[in-house]
């Protein structure tokens, strides 16, 4: 089963566990109920935007549907998904009582850059650099990070990811409140 068919499962899953008919979670997320039918079908090739808005009007964490059990190692690529600037690649996912953190590897393109609409409430990002220089956090007040330097910000605000100089490479934390999922 490929990636396309393992997250249109999730989501057909973590749908039907909120009781959402595809007409209510599209409406929920602004994604349009065709690209929703394609995505459950397996048929649609899921970018990141699209499964953030989606668990996000889900009230899960992106890993919920890019992962069961385990997350793929590192060193692969199965499983990454991409957005207008972001490619990520789920490399661990943790889960205790007051949080549930995903942890990514992430290149943002060169030149290019994303805007990433607000998720779920209380949700923060950490983006730690190893190569090339980003441009990240709130839209208002985006940080400049380097290699070997890291940064914070509310993530249940719009905030932007762009990379103005070349690729950048690193390791992205998105932490939950368990309460708020």
């Amino acid at each position: 089963m490929g990636l396309n068919d393992e997250v249109g499962r999730r989501l057909r899953e973590l749908r039907s566990q909120r009781g959402l008919s595809l007409s209510e979670l599209a409406r929920r997320s602004g994604v349009g109920k065709g690209t929703l039918s394609e995505l459950e079908s397996g048929t649609r090739n899921p970018t990141l935007e699209t499964l953030y808005a989606l668990t996000t009007a889900l009230n899960r964490p992106l890993s919920a549907v890019l992962s069961d059990e385990r997350p793929p190692r590192a060193e692969q690529h199965e499983g990454a998904v991409s957005g207008s600037a972001v490619t990520a690649a789920l490399i661990e996912r943790h889960e205790d009582d007051e949080t549930v953190t995903d942890v990514f590897r992430i290149t943002i393109a060169a030149g290019a850059t994303q805007e990433s609409a607000a998720h779920v409430a209380g949700t923060t990002e950490s983006l730690m650099v190893i190569s090339g220089t980003a441009v990240v956090g709130v839209l208002d007040a985006p940080s400049s990070v380097g290699p070997g330097e890291s940064v914070r910000w509310p993530a249940d605000t719009a905030h932007v990811y762009s990379a103005p100089h070349g690729d950048v490479h690193g390791i992205l934390f998105v932490r939950y409140r368990a309460a708020a999922l």
